[in-house]
């Protein structure tokens, strides 16, 4: 394992799975994103909203992507996105296997591009 800190991890939120899998595709379509998991069972989530405490049934995704890639991928997912503001949450991968990581790197490349 090494040391990569230019990798980025990012947590999004989104009302439907319908949804979720609707900006997985397109944001590693757009090598925004090297892989997108969604967890296909709802997350309880509760917060603050306009005052008041509420309660939501939500699916979670979990994008990799590179610090190169972050504003882009933000910018994507809050234009795709019909929350007012999503969740976007980016936790640096700090080490990981050699091959998963460039693969990571290869994988959002505008070079790579044929």
């Amino acid at each position: 394992m090494i040391a990569r800190g230019k990798n980025r991890c990012v947590l999004v939120t989104c009302g439907s799975l319908t949804e979720a899998r609707r900006i997985a595709r397109v944001v590693v379509t757009k090598r925004l994103a090297a892989c997108a998991n969604i967890v296909t069972t709802s997350v309880e989530s509760i917060y603050r909203w306009k005052g008041k405490v509420e309660e939501a049934h939500e699916f979670l995704m979990v994008l990799k992507t590179t610090s190169r890639r972050l504003t882009a991928l933000e910018r994507e997912v809050k234009r795709l996105h019909s929350y007012d503001v999503p969740e976007f949450i980016a936790l640096p991968i700090t080490t990981g296997s050699n091959q998963y990581l460039r693969w990571l790197q290869e994988s959002v490349s505008n070079r790579n591009v044929r």
